[in-house]
């Protein structure tokens, strides 16, 4: 049974930053990609960054470019999230989510796994 675990959220100051973890258990597969999505009250769910365990390659959508940074220690299996500069619209719960093969999507149905979120909120 694969297992998702989040952790780090809380809240900080515009401008200020935070680091998400997402620690994975319980799956057998070396090949498969972890996204970290949000959902901001009233809105759907969007994905923000994913990252594919074999290579490290990453992906980020536009409004975060440059500003977060995903990383993983497959030796931890743990996957991160560094997010930088946070801006007030940045406000949401934030979930790593776990799909297996090698394609890098940030389409949520597509993903298998999903861990129980955790709360950022930016506000001064």
């Amino acid at each position: 049974q694969v297992q998702l675990v989040e952790s780090g959220g809380g809240l900080v100051q515009p401008g200020g930053s935070l680091t998400l973890s997402c620690a994975a258990s319980g799956f057998t597969s070396g090949l498969n990609v972890i996204g970290w999505f949000r959902q901001a009250p009233g809105k759907e769910r969007e994905g923000v960054s994913c990252i594919r365990s074999s290579d490290g390659t990453t992906y980020y959508v536009d409004s975060v470019k440059g500003r977060f940074t995903i990383s993983r220690d497959n030796a931890k299996n743990t996957v991160y999230l560094q997010m930088n500069t946070l801006k007030p619209e940045d406000t949401a719960v934030y979930y790593c989510a776990m799909r297996t093969g090698w394609v890098m999507s940030l389409q949520r149905y597509e993903y298998n796994y999903w861990g129980q979120g955790t709360q950022v909120t930016v506000s001064s």
